[in-house]
């Protein structure tokens, strides 16, 4: 798989909130590829109704939890899916955060012990990412996979990213969005699942190291909304989006948090890839 093959924009959901219709219309809308979220488990069973309903999208998942999913029996999943669909699946893995892991040591050595793992197992790096937020996993995900599946990032973090593991490793940032010109609106929509990610320590420790206070951190109305939260127009959501891609990054995994997500993404869809 190549970074160019996985689209400039693409779509996040949960993993098993995506249905084989949607993947179809985000296909010909211009979607790149479909970013399965929430820790999907090892079976991977999710992915492979959405690729034999379409032609050419990829999916990825954003991410496989190395706590909760043995790096065999991943790979296992990978090469079944390899073996039906060539070059269209991306296996995204990732530490999670201590919060929600009884057994969390440290992470940057079990990545690294999962990577040998996959490695054994004939899981190709370039066929694989990693999310990664501060400077030593995003260059860990430069050098043993495609690259990093950076996530609750402004488009700041993805300029300090490409500076920290340089220009051909991946870069796909997930970015949120909040389809309304009211900022009232939009923030009843997103304001708790920025209070929710503001309270993992991984995200707020990546936040503080762009500049945002402690006091921001505690307010999920502060500048940090529109930090992580693109909305308003259309026109101006896009731009927020394509942020990212001027920052260095190769690709945005965009998460629609309104109610009709499907409505959402066929608005952008012309603007993002026409």
């Amino acid at each position: 798989m190549t970074i160019e093959g996985l689209g400039r924009f693409g779509v996040w959901r949960a993993y098993n909130l995506f249905s084989p219709e949607d993947a179809q219309e985000l296909e010909k809308s211009g979607y790149g590829t479909l970013w399965l979220g929430a820790s999907p488990p090892a079976d991977l069973s999710t992915v492979e109704p959405l690729l034999e309903a379409t032609e050419t999208i990829k999916v990825a998942t954003s991410i496989v939890n190395i706590w909760a999913v043995p790096a065999k029996e991943v790979a296992e999943s990978f090469h079944r899916i390899d073996a039906r669909f060539p070059g269209r699946f991306l296996l995204g893995i990732g530490a999670g955060h201590p919060e929600h892991t009884g057994e969390y040591r440290k992470p940057y050595d079990a990545l690294v012990e999962y990577l040998d793992a996959l490695d054994a197992l004939d899981v190709p790096a370039e066929r694989r990412a990693v999310a990664a937020l501060g400077p030593r996993v995003l260059k860990l995900a430069a050098q043993r996979s495609l690259g990093a599946l950076p996530y609750f990032v402004p488009s700041t973090h993805t300029a300090q990213a490409r500076a920290e593991i340089g220009p051909d490793a991946l870069i796909a940032s997930e970015h949120k969005v909040v389809l309304t010109d009211d900022p009232q609106q939009a923030h009843a929509v997103a304001e708790g699942t920025v209070g929710f990610y503001l309270g993992l320590t991984n995200y707020a420790s990546n936040l503080r190291r762009l500049g945002f206070t402690d006091e921001e951190l505690a307010d999920p109305r502060s500048r940090v909304f529109d930090a992580v939260i693109a909305h308003g127009s259309p026109e101006h959501v896009a731009a927020e989006l394509t942020a990212h891609l001027d920052a260095g990054g190769n690709h945005v995994a965009v998460q629609v948090l309104n109610e009709d997500y499907l409505a959402g993404l066929r608005t952008l869809a012309p603007l993002l890839n026409g």
